[in-house]
């Protein structure tokens, strides 16, 4: 039998697995005070060429006092990190900010890798995770979840700015979420209206794309084999 690989870091998904908008899931915070003990199901993850399953509990206060890191992961873009933290915080959450990784992040780091300077479709309250990155006579179109932006005028401005070459860099896709009234439209829509418009291809960095578990597991020191992913759904809509 193959060596095991050691167990190094766990994302957890945020939304829909420990809240929906300001409320929580029934049970969760009691999940992060040891209260409630998770199953995690790993398949084919530690034992190389072996096709066999196996479960192990865990509770977060066993893994944080061990090696293992958590990383909180999620799509919002509606919001910056900390507005984030402080909306877990108020929800009983014993969260830290650094256990945090947002696809905001993923798409700023994307924006500096390639040194662009963004046309920022994103809504005013995820702005401060872009601070300092420059937006002057922008050449690049970075799109979130930003319902307040998504007027014609605007739209318009980032098609220009695509015929004109730009890359289109989308946060992500989603083609809806959930909220406390109801389903509403996500960012993907609008992703492909403009692909559509400008026949470009967007550069999509949050979840479910692959980029996005690389780059959280990087920030976390591990490989994609040393760690587990707990979510809500299997397939991302």
């Amino acid at each position: 039998m193959a060596a095991r690989r050691a167990l190094k870091a766990v994302l957890v998904d945020l939304n829909g697995t420990l809240h929906i908008e300001d409320a929580a899931v029934p049970g969760a915070q009691e999940a992060l005070k040891r209260q409630a003990i998770l199953q995690v199901q790993m398949t084919n993850t530690f034992l190389r060429g072996e096709s066999c399953l196996f479960t192990s509990e865990f509770s977060f206060s066993r893994l944080r006092a061990t090696a293992v890191m958590v990383r909180f992961v999620t799509n919002t873009t509606k919001e910056s990190k900390r507005d984030l933290l402080e909306r877990l915080k108020k929800l009983e959450f014993d969260i830290s900010e650094d256990e945090i990784f947002t696809s905001l992040t993923a798409a700023r780091n994307l924006v500096e890798q390639k040194q662009v300077r963004p046309m920022l479709l994103v809504d005013d309250r995820a702005l401060p995770d872009f601070t300092g990155v420059q937006t002057d006579a922008p050449n690049a179109v970075v799109i979130g979840l930003a319902p307040e932006h998504f007027h014609y005028q605007l739209l318009n401005q980032a098609f220009r700015l695509l015929l004109d070459g730009a890359p289109l860099i989308a946060i992500h896709k989603a083609r809806y979420y959930k909220r406390k009234d109801g389903l509403a439209l996500g960012p993907g829509p609008f992703v492909t209206a403009l692909e559509y418009a400008t026949d470009t291809k967007a550069i999509v960095v949050g979840k479910p794309e692959k980029t996005f578990f690389l780059e959280a597991l990087r920030d976390a020191g591990c490989a994609p084999e040393e760690a587990v992913m707990i979510g809500d759904v299997s397939r991302r809509a």
